[in-house]
């Protein structure tokens, strides 16, 4: 879609924005941005948009990146909207747009074939009216909705309401119409709308440096092409592109990929906030040439809102940042002429958005860290300890931990064959692979090894490595409230 020209008034005195407390935008001293709007795929883009004026670079560089996005008109003709809350609510869209994407990239990130035209990744991010935290709430693809009656735009006919996936909102009614699904799903009345694509997501990472992840076990997916050992990893843009698109390393398919997603986005935040990446001109420069062209946006959504937006986040980490999921009530929900959907638990899912209108943070900040969340309760999870160095007393201590960590071990820790382990090794049978991820998540830096054949008891083989045990709490996927993990305990430690 060709992009729109601004209107043709004057541009206001580039001193006119800048607070009196603020050095001259030119100048080396504003404080490192901190910024809000994450989100996940090309969230991304938005983020460098935002930081970049929180740099204190000056309106008329923010005037020409806004006078570069596309704009849409996502609330034309829309009445009987839900009531304004407190804070700021952005619907950030992800599509699947690839054509300003190399043949080559296709190829080696696997993004061949033709592209749905809906949106990949949909999420509300609520900023608070305090500018000091941000909420991000992901809206599953393949979530049950039933559209608002609307207005055929190509044919001008009236179209009745009627149940779709929510993704297929966009490539039915565009911007428009998933604007007033989802504000008739939540009653979260959205302020504005940010729309971008697989370019600008892979463009902004690489500008960025490359992203930081940590993954306990291997991800391998060969529908993206993704292909990770287990450990720490810096990420390019395509390989960033696989890693928060990948769908099938797990039995969670979406809904573990959205937490993927969630995780990527804190380690996002936390490169583009810490680094001081962002404060070099040259950087500047180069961000917003990945963004120029790749972002819709709806009109609204501006300089003087880019400026303001991102003054108030100066102090803005990624501590105060939220990330969770719409609670579902039942998966694999069939609809005739649909298929299976992702049908929301409605009671938890309105006391979620209630908060969202409240401006009430989701996570309560305890004083010491909180349980990792796992997908399989350590009470179902049998576990044989053996001690894999020539420590006296390490398999008793590995076992104890273990144990009061809420794993069922044996309480019989036995000596390993080999006395010589330096990394602590979880053996498991591929049959309970979920349990054996548990494991690791409780077994920081530990090596998996399936053993087909091993039955349902783990082996843990504590090596030299072994320091502690990481406490982990069940977290169901798909019912109960909903997990919510702050951006600090996302990103790698």
């Amino acid at each position: 879609m060709p992009t729109q020209p601004r209107s043709a008034a004057p541009a206001p005195p580039q001193r006119r924005p800048q607070p009196a407390r603020t050095p001259p935008p030119r100048g080396p001293r504003p404080p490192v941005p901190r910024r809000k709007p994450r989100w996940v795929m090309r969230a991304a883009t938005t983020l460098s948009v935002v930081v970049l004026a929180s740099a204190g670079i000056g309106h008329a560089v923010v005037t020409s990146l806004d006078a570069g996005i596309a704009r849409v008109d996502p609330f034309k003709d829309m009445k009987n909207r839900p009531k304004a809350g407190h804070g700021m609510n952005v619907l950030l869209v992800g599509t699947d747009g690839r054509d300003r994407i190399s043949e080559e990239e296709r190829h080696r990130y696997h993004l061949g074939g033709e592209p749905c035209h809906c949106t990949d990744t949909m999420m509300i991010v609520h900023i608070s009216a305090d500018r000091e935290r941000a909420t991000v709430v992901s809206l599953p693809r393949d979530s049950y909705a039933m559209t608002p009656a609307h207005t055929d735009e190509k044919t001008g006919k009236r179209i009745p309401g009627h149940p779709i996936k929510i993704n297929a909102a966009y490539a039915e009614g565009g911007p428009n119409l998933t604007v007033h699904t989802v504000e008739d799903m939540t009653h979260v009345k959205i302020d504005h709308y940010l729309e971008v694509d697989f370019t600008s997501f892979m463009k902004t990472v690489d500008v960025l440096g490359g992203v930081s992840v940590c993954t306990a076990f291997p991800l391998k997916d060969t529908y993206t092409g993704l292909d990770l050992p287990a450990g720490t990893h810096v990420l390019g843009g395509g390989q960033a592109l696989q890693f928060v698109r990948a769908r099938h390393v797990d039995a969670d398919s979406d809904l573990g990929r959205m937490k993927r997603q969630q995780r990527f986005l804190a380690a996002l935040i936390e490169r583009a906030t810490s680094s001081g990446i962002l404060l070099n001109p040259m950087k500047f420069r180069d961000v917003t040439r990945a963004v120029l062209g790749s972002v819709r946006a709806d009109k609204g959504f501006g300089t003087d809102e880019l400026l303001d937006l991102g003054r108030a986040m100066r102090n803005f980490s990624p501590s105060s940042s939220e990330f969770t999921t719409v609670p579902i009530g039942q998966m694999g929900y069939v609809v005739p002429g649909i298929g299976e959907t992702l049908k929301w638990d409605t009671a938890k899912a309105e006391r979620l958005f209630q908060s969202l209108r409240d401006d009430k943070p989701l996570a309560v900040r305890p004083s010491r860290p909180q349980p990792v969340p796992v997908e399989v309760d350590p009470q179902q999870i049998h576990v044989q300890v053996e001690n894999g160095t020539a420590t006296e007393g390490l398999g008793k201590r590995v076992d104890a931990a273990l144990a009061a960590t809420g794993f069922h071990t044996t309480r019989t820790p036995a000596d390993a064959d080999d006395h010589g382990l330096r990394r602590t090794v979880i053996v498991y049978d591929p049959g309970w692979d979920r349990s054996a991820k548990a494991l690791a998540t409780a077994l920081p830096g530990s090596e998996l090894r399936e053993v087909p054949g091993l039955g349902p008891t783990l082996k843990v083989i504590a090596g030299a490595d072994f320091k502690q045990v990481r406490r982990v709490r069940a977290e169901a996927a798909d019912q109960g409230e909903p997990g919510v993990m702050t951006g600090d305990q996302e990103v790698c430690s």
